[in-house]
């Protein structure tokens, strides 16, 4: 796996919790390809920043809607990217 930098690891986990109801810690860790250290860093903050909540019932975690908000964001931004990646091909 190819390096990634620290928001393309907040949206990998952001796409995890988003594709699950309710996830647990470890489906995320898998899921995500972290370490648990990693995990642990990476869930205190976005539970900081409100982008994911935690239910401590039943150990589970889910995206927010700012959390939502945040994903489709990114989602349209790599869009955008990717098709300006395009059109600068097809110009060569």
């Amino acid at each position: 796996m190819q390096y990634r930098d620290r928001t393309e690891i907040i949206r990998q986990i952001l796409e995890v919790a988003n594709d699950a109801v309710n996830i647990t810690r470890t489906k995320l860790m898998y899921n995500a390809f972290l370490s648990y250290s990693q995990l642990k860093e990476y869930l205190t903050l976005l539970i900081k920043r409100d982008l994911l909540s935690y239910d401590s019932i039943t150990q589970t975690y889910k995206i927010t809607e700012k959390g939502l908000r945040l994903l489709q964001f990114c989602n349209e931004l790599d869009d955008m990217m990717k098709k300006k990646s395009q059109q600068r091909i097809r110009q060569q």
